[in-house]
């Protein structure tokens, strides 16, 4: 294996049997024997079940992997494998470094006995001696914060408390290949924060991280790639943005049933139906012809999905003086309409909107649903069918660059959305902001200094 290689995965499969009744067990373990002696074609008395079929990947060194998938996808059973808790039926495993891991709530503690003991028996086994340990346990105790539970039996531990002290002991011993498997999700904001801080700090230092996540704006913000699995295959690896979306039409949005993928790349849901800019006539012909992509701002590797039971034919941005753009100024209100063709009768439609930075992370959303009915047109009733014209007000505050707005239509069945037309990543935009402020949201912050003695000035940011 290269050097520059940390996580060699070649042809892996897992296979478990099944068996129906217990004394089946029993015949597995002798009949085929005598059926072999005697010349027989062995017979099995289990059915196979495969979590994980022939997958294959690399991981280079001091790079960060998402997995994504649905739940029983065969997520967990890969990173077992690799941590080495779990053995492979077929395919091998090659990994350079070691691999600290962080799978189940306090996998690898002996319950009965104290977090200062689980600390040393759990560094031990990662490689660390007794001297590196006790230079280190402060750092490891301070990191769990949990008190003076730490000289407590592990027991009697909140399973918040235990991955506070598991993901302690696992980045405090700086490994070279990190596996965390969804144990994020458990510990507080406040605790997340800390364990973010510290992978990147790891990622900064050269650590390879392998991390399993169903956050799908986690993937985006903290991978270097992505790998999407399914029904324990390997069905795509790329940039997490696209493997996100992918995800997300696998999700939602591609099953045989219901779903028919239409070919390019936006986002999904939301609408404020309030009649700002489309009161009086439409700005919209009231034809059938696809314009959207003679629009200004589109997007031709837009991703899309769909059933087809509606179809978006058409959008504007509206600024103040009704023109369309998609030079955005982050103090000024604009409108996002969109021209929706419903071809049959849609129960209960949903329409909506997302906007995104380039790579893919998740800025601001909603759907029709999330407002009042009395702000929403008379017109959406709950058998509907023919042209609509949906509108979107919105202030876009958000600091200067390009973003990524996407369009959806969906229909609500029983509580469950059911796509119709998705149109992921379908407008590009710049937005221009000139107020000083930091990061990535503009709140339109105001502040006051008041002097308690004689003077007083306001400040405004």
């Amino acid at each position: 294996m290269s050097s520059e290689i940390a996580i060699n995965i070649n042809s892996l499969s897992k296979c478990y049997q099944i068996y129906d009744h217990p004394r089946d067990r029993l015949k597995q373990f002798l009949i085929p024997r005598f059926q072999k002696f005697l010349g027989l074609s062995p017979r099995k008395y289990y059915r196979e079940y495969w979590p994980l079929k022939d997958i294959s990947f690399q991981v280079k060194k001091g790079e960060t992997v998402g997995i994504i998938g649905r739940n029983g996808s065969g997520k967990s059973t890969l990173l077992q494998m690799i941590c080495g808790t779990l053995n492979s039926t077929n395919g091998t495993i090659q990994t350079n470094g070691r691999v600290a891991a962080l799978l189940e709530l306090g996998s690898g503690f002996n319950v009965e006995f104290t977090g200062r003991e689980n600390i040393y028996i759990n560094a031990s086994i990662l490689g660390l001696s007794k001297k590196e340990i006790d230079y280190k346990f402060n750092e490891i105790v301070s990191f769990a914060d949990i008190g003076d539970f730490i000289d407590q039996p592990v027991k009697t531990y909140s399973s918040g408390m235990s991955i506070r002290l598991a993901f302690s002991i696992a980045a405090s011993v700086e490994p070279e290949i990190l596996v965390i498997d969804e144990a994020l999700a458990v510990g507080d904001i406040r605790f997340q924060a800390k364990c973010f801080d510290r992978l990147h700090f790891l990622k900064a230092t050269g650590t390879t991280i392998l991390f399993v996540s169903h956050a799908t704006d986690q993937i985006v913000k903290h991978c270097d790639r992505a790998l999407l699995i399914d029904e324990g295959s390997l069905i795509q690896a790329g940039l997490p943005k696209d493997i996100v979306n992918c995800f997300m039409d696998l999700l939602y949005g591609n099953s045989e049933d219901n779903q028919r993928e239409s070919g390019a790349s936006g986002s999904g849901l939301l609408t404020s139906n309030r009649q700002t800019h489309s009161e009086g006539a439409s700005r919209f012909s009231i034809n059938e012809l696809d314009e959207y992509a003679n629009r200004l701002g589109w997007n031709p590797n837009e991703y899309r999905w769909g059933n087809e039971d509606a179809i978006i034919l058409d959008y504007l941005i509206l600024n103040n003086h009704g023109n369309h753009t998609i030079q955005l100024h982050s103090d000024e209100q604009y409108v996002i309409m969109m021209k929706v063709l419903l071809k049959q009768g849609v129960t209960n439609p949903v329409f909506g909107f997302y906007i995104k930075t380039i790579d893919g992370l998740l800025l601001t959303g909603s759907n029709s649903r999330d407002f009042p009915a009395k702000e929403q047109s008379s017109e959406i009733v709950d058998q509907v069918s023919g042209m609509f014209e949906v509108s979107f007000n919105f202030c876009p505050r958000f600091e200067s660059g390009a973003y990524m707005i996407s369009l959806g239509v969906a229909e609500d069945v029983a509580g469950t959305l059911i796509p119709l037309d998705r149109r992921y990543d379908s407008i590009l935009v710049n937005i221009v902001n000139r107020n000083a402020y930091f990061g990535l949201v503009d709140l339109d912050t105001q502040c006051f200094v008041n002097s308690i003695t004689n003077t007083q000035k306001e400040i405004n940011g």
